[in-house]
């Protein structure tokens, strides 16, 4: 039986855990968040941190690897690891809460700049985590939620995700699928307006409690030939088709203006006739997603060490626009190849400024939104 949703999203009586230590983040080009005085601070932030960056810490911020939550000392060795190479931040796989809470404490001490602590949360921690309460699948939540219960949801998975230090949900789904797809428990279902107004409210609900939403597979996974965990899998689609299914969420989820998208490894021949996997897509990325959707967010890709993305390397993706690589196959070199990249004159050092501003700019936005949320509960506790 669905759990009611009313009851699902209601309060949820947690502490709420604040971090006030701001690592920092992007010029943006978006003029409603150039008017916004938390946009202003975070910019001038940002500015201040980029200016004392080497060339290797700017390539390391571009980098989530991957880690499974385990408190044990192979992790927490790695972790360190992680925390003096100056990362972006990682990706948590399955484990438990207090585990979780450990690494991202302790990575966040170890880095000289706050870390994203990311997670698949796409019906709730319960996802990754063991402990931690389990919500129907997205296509069961799909059948029953109305948006004003989305955000309730959203806003209460948030609230869970800062009591264990993480800041960044790899979700919503944006994928529009129906019951016969490999997507299709995960998608909110088969009508793109209903999956674009549940996904945009959930979305909403995480970024108004200070986690940083990331709605994924650009430019649409729902109808893919298969799992891009194993290969890279083909979209049929036409160029009508995509933009009137596929692509309609994510035109939402982007005049929304909320803050991330996540691109997968899946071919679409319909927009990149050379059948690239999106993720290392310029085709997919800078024309489709930036110029002609206009998005000016943060963009990742999708795990680097899935099958989809094989014989591609990090600089490939960042060459095509992406800002963030999640789950590297090997953390290190994809620094070290960035950097040679950058040295070669492939990629552009200014480039590379931007991206990392970008990535600076909203990890203080985060923080800041974080405080001013917390500074508004205490004036009316008063």
């Amino acid at each position: 039986m669905i759990i009611s949703f009313v009851l699902l999203c209601g309060s949820c009586g947690l502490s709420k855990r604040e971090r006030t230590d701001i690592g920092e983040t992007e010029r943006m080009n978006d003029s409603i968040r150039r008017e916004n005085d938390l946009g202003i601070r975070a910019e001038a932030i940002a500015d201040s941190i980029l200016a004392r960056m080497t060339l290797e810490e700017k390539a390391a911020q571009l980098m989530m690897p991957a880690l499974f939550s385990r408190d044990d000392a192979y992790t927490l060795k790695v972790l360190g690891e992680y925390g003096k190479k100056g990362v972006g931040g990682v990706v948590l796989l399955k484990g438990d809460s207090e585990s979780a809470r450990h690494l991202s404490d302790s990575l966040s001490k170890a880095s000289a700049v706050i870390p994203f602590i990311s997670i698949d949360a796409e019906w709730g921690l319960g996802m990754r985590l063991s402990d931690e309460p389990v919500y129907p699948v997205n296509s069961e939540v799909g059948k029953v939620a109305t948006e004003e219960e989305m955000f309730r949801y959203g806003a209460l998975v948030a609230r869970q995700c800062r009591e264990i230090g993480i800041n960044m949900v790899l979700g919503p789904v944006l994928d529009v699928a129906d019951s016969t797809s490999f997507m299709g428990r995960r998608s909110y279902g088969a009508d793109p307006v209903r999956v674009s107004d549940l996904a945009v409210a959930y979305a909403r609900g995480l970024e108004s409690e200070g986690v940083m939403s990331v709605a994924k597979h650009f430019p649409g996974h729902g109808a893919a030939t298969g799992d891009s965990h194993k290969k890279k899998p083909v979209v049929e689609r036409t160029l009508h088709q995509m933009d009137s299914i596929d692509l309609y969420p994510f035109k939402k989820y982007i005049e929304s203006g909320l803050s991330a998208v996540m691109v997968g490894h899946l071919a679409v021949p319909a927009i990149d006739p050379e059948m690239r996997p999106a993720a290392v897509s310029p085709t997919v990325i800078n024309r489709l997603l930036v110029k002609d959707l206009g998005f000016d967010g943060l963009i990742l890709t999708d795990a680097l060490n899935m099958g989809g993305a094989e014989g591609n390397g990090a600089d490939k993706a960042i060459e095509a626009g992406a800002n963030m690589i999640l789950a590297p196959v090997k953390t290190d070199s994809e620094i070290k190849r960035v950097v040679e990249a950058v040295s070669k004159g492939e990629i552009k050092e200014e480039e590379l400024d931007g991206k990392v501003r970008k990535i600076l700019f909203y990890k203080a936005l985060m923080m800041l939104r974080r405080q001013k949320n917390k500074e508004k509960e205490n004036k009316e506790k008063e």
